[in-house]
């Protein structure tokens, strides 16, 4: 028989955070900040419980140096309590997620926390996913396993402690590069999160601050004053290397992950998608659009050639192009027009850089929401599968982006 967990009677928690850092890869010791911070908000806010799961093998106070391992502890009040140390972890396995959802949620219970937010550390590829270990050989999580496993978790928290089955992950920061995308936003609402906070362009390690928590835990009333403090903080943090300093995100948003919202954006998408397959049919439209693409510059701005993402879109902008084409039917501007809107309406909060100077100071100002993959040439659709596809998810396959492939490559 399964018992209800002991819940602390003091102090009860505005918020659990449950930090999932993958430092398999080259980014282990840059990144590892996060959970520095993470261990201040704390010590600074006693309302802040954390949970951390990381694979590492950085030297600190827990492991030896050199020695890949995954670490789980939690921070109260500024310290490291339940520790355990075990062999490390396939970080991009979806069952590996799914535990530190359901273990999550566990403390968030157990702690009587208000809210529940995830924070996933790590390498991003937009519609492709995240967690690129070395474990995996280079791979990464697909999207609709990320959402999958807190799915899961989910599901797994509820039956293990009926007593708390209405409890959920409140928000997900995707701490990675190229998150914040059409796909991503729809997967993550079907998985019952309701809020989104990432970045549409390459993060710079160590990315997003863990101060964010206090944001969350403070505006917890007021979705839109809490959205504006993440994208502030983000925007306004400052890292530094040496005499340089840099902020983590070239642009960030968050966003509302509601059901109605994410159906509408849905169809909107699906409808436009099929209007530009129609119209694909006349060569003087097809070249229209194809043309309409190419004028929205895509993601990853950098002098770095060799990145594969810069046909991930900004989708608002994209589709505001089209709407205001003339040389296009009128039913597709119409849609085009349509899902603007409706992507708009997902958007609680956004900031960009207009010289962003890791990337040469090349300006995001129109990286406003998330993004598309929208590729004109063949060979811009998904350039580094098989280890990385934007293509191979539900939200592709739902509003049909492989016809609009086809049609204009």
């Amino acid at each position: 028989m399964t018992l209800p967990i002991q819940i602390h009677t003091a102090p009860k928690r505005d918020l659990q955070f449950g930090v999932y850092r993958d430092g398999d890869n080259n980014l282990d010791e840059v990144q590892s900040s996060v959970v520095d911070q993470a261990k201040h908000v704390t010590q600074q806010d006693s309302s802040i419980a954390v949970n951390v799961e990381d694979t590492t093998q950085r030297d600190d106070e827990i492991g030896s140096s050199g020695e890949l391992r995954t670490e789980e502890y939690d921070l109260l009040n500024g310290h490291q309590e339940r520790i355990n140390v075990t062999e490390p972890q396939d970080m991009s396995d979806r069952a590996t997620l799914t535990h530190f959802v359901e273990h999550t949620l566990d403390q968030a219970e157990r702690n009587g926390a208000t809210s529940t937010w995830l924070d996933l550390v790590d390498h991003g590829g937009g519609d492709g996913g995240a967690f690129q270990t070395n474990m995996s050989g280079g791979s990464v999580m697909p999207e609709d396993d990320i959402s999958g496993a807190i799915a899961d978790g989910i599901r797994r928290h509820a039956e293990e402690h009926p007593e708390d089955a209405g409890r959920t992950v409140d928000g997900v920061v995707m701490n990675a590069c190229l998150m914040a995308s059409l796909g991503m936003e729809s997967a993550l609402s079907h998985a019952g999160v309701k809020y989104l906070a990432a970045s549409p362009e390459t993060m710079i390690a160590p990315g997003v601050p863990s101060a964010i928590a206090e944001d969350i835990a403070k505006n917890q009333d007021d979705p839109v004053a809490m959205a504006h403090a993440i994208v502030h903080r983000t925007m306004n943090t400052q890292y530094g290397i040496g005499d340089q300093s840099f902020g983590p995100a070239a642009a960030f948003d968050v966003f509302t992950l509601d059901p109605q919202k994410i159906a509408a954006m849905e169809q909107s998408v699906k409808q436009l998608n099929s209007s530009i397959v129609a119209a694909a049919k006349d060569p003087d439209a097809k070249a229209a659009i194809k043309a309409d693409g190419r004028d929205i510059e895509g993601m990853t701005r950098s002098q770095e050639r060799g990145l594969p993402w810069h046909v991930d879109r900004p989708a608002e902008e994209l589709y505001r192009n089209l709407a205001q084409d003339t040389a296009l039917p009128a039913d597709l501007r119409t849609a085009a027009h349509k899902a603007v809107a409706a992507i708009a309406h997902t958007v609680l909060a956004h900031g960009e850089s207009n010289d962003f100077a890791p990337f040469g100071d090349e300006s995001y100002r129109d990286a406003v929401g998330p993004t598309v993959h929208f590729p004109t040439t063949r060979k811009q659709i998904d350039p580094w599968a098989p280890n990385i596809s934007e293509t191979q998810n539900a939200f592709a396959k739902s509003v049909n982006e492989g016809a609009v492939a086809r049609a204009l490559a």
